[in-house]
């Protein structure tokens, strides 16, 4: 079998599975709380910090020195142990150290900042966004076919219990893992071969280019959008007398729907310029939301026709910004320079989740994130169409930048 479409299933699959289980977590909110005996700002700042750690850099930059395959394989085996032992949880604290600061590390290494770098060693540069659309797709599949399972286990065997069958299925990941690329033992030579430049280098021209800069400011609002709702939605819809049915068909909606979302605008990232297509992304989630909460009465078939609508939007932005930065600086350092990008993805699903849950206990109500939400998507729309796209040659403008 062609060793790019391997790659590229195993990828698939490991962000299926690593996305579709983060996804669920939001639906064991209340019965954890409960179970617990703590208000929803526990549980919403254990998935805070999962997110802060899900965006730390350093799986990206240990990846480009050590080989995704490393990564994949370790963040497989900590995602497995981490829900194991989320499973013994008995007060917040240790909530916030399985839930948060473990499965948060093992994200980074089991999603896209590491599965897209080892997927872009194996494919032609004018596919690269497509594919990343293809993977991100996978990874909302794994929305739709998980969160109903997850919910079954949750309901059927209690939390605990569907928690410690979850870390199994989860550990299949190691396996996948070994069919990455491992270390590319000649990257300094080709770097200095084909104009890349060192890390040191790119990292130097990536903090003064206006472009990455503006990404990363767009990425921050994507963050917050998706980790709030994917967080309170359910707990949202049940304060509304929603059943809890709907709240996980509405999940499996999400995921759905971002299947044809991220799919179609990886696809058309190869044809049209994807600054464009990001603005009018953000645009859209802030016209979604503000009708969800302003104009059309919430109902059961609202809840679901707003999972459908948000689902198109939902992970669309990932093959596209991944792609701006590869387009810009080339894919030899894509795990570091994606990886920073996505730590203000992270930082936004932290202030989205916590603040959702902050403001809830404070006031009763999510109001204030949903508007906030409304205003940071007008504010993404805007700041990605100054962006600066053009590929940059890094060797080339320090080589002219050195006295001779």
């Amino acid at each position: 079998m062609n060793r790019a479409l391997v790659v590229i299933v195993a990828g698939s699959v490991m962000v299926m599975l690593s996305m579709g289980t983060r996804h669920a977590f939001g639906i064991a909110q209340i019965p954890i709380t409960l179970d617990l005996g703590t208000g929803r700002e526990v549980f919403s700042l254990a998935m805070a910090w999962q997110n802060i750690f899900f965006g730390i850099p350093i799986a990206g930059i240990l990846a480009d020195r050590f080989g995704a395959r490393t990564m994949a394989v370790g963040g497989g085996i900590l995602y497995a142990i981490g829900i194991l032992l989320a499973s013994m949880t008995t007060t917040g604290t240790m909530l916030y150290i399985t839930l948060g600061v473990i499965i948060g590390l093992a994200l980074s290494g089991t999603t896209y900042v590491v599965v897209l770098s080892a997927v872009a060693q194996v494919v032609p540069a004018e596919r690269r966004t497509s594919t990343f659309g293809f993977i991100t797709a996978a990874g909302s599949f794994g929305t739709f076919a998980l969160v109903p399972l997850i919910q079954w286990l949750v309901t059927s065997f209690g939390w605990r219990t569907a928690f410690v069958m979850i870390s199994g299925l989860v550990g299949v990941m190691v396996l996948l893992a070994l069919t990455f690329p491992g270390k590319t033992k000649d990257g300094s030579q080709k770097a200095k071969d084909d104009g890349s430049g060192t890390m040191l280098e790119v990292l130097k021209k990536a903090r003064s280019h206006s472009g990455y800069l503006l990404l990363i400011a767009g990425f921050f609002v994507c963050g917050f959008h998706v980790s709030f709702i994917g967080a309170h939605l359910p707990a949202f819809l049940a304060d509304k007398a929603i059943a809890p049915g709907i709240a996980t068909l509405a999940f499996s909606l999400i995921g759905l729907f971002n299947i044809f979302g991220s799919s179609l605008f990886g696809f058309m990232g190869d044809y049209y310029r994807k600054k464009y297509l990001l603005s009018f992304l953000y645009f859209a989630r802030s016209i979604v939301i503000a009708l969800f909460i302003f104009i059309i009465p919430l109902t059961s078939t609202t809840a679901l026709i707003f999972g459908c609508a948000i689902g198109f939007l939902w992970l669309a932005t990932v093959p596209l910004t991944s792609g701006t930065v590869a387009q810009i600086f080339g894919a030899r350092y894509l795990a570091t320079l994606y990886g920073i990008v996505f730590f203000s993805h992270q930082v936004g699903s932290f202030l989205g989740v916590w603040l959702g849950g902050r403001l809830y206990d404070t006031t009763g109500s999510y109001d204030v994130v949903w508007y906030m939400g409304i205003a940071l998507g007008i504010f993404a729309a805007l700041v990605h169409l100054p962006i600066t796209d053009s590929p940059v040659k890094i060797r080339e403008e320090v080589a002219a930048a050195t006295p001779a």
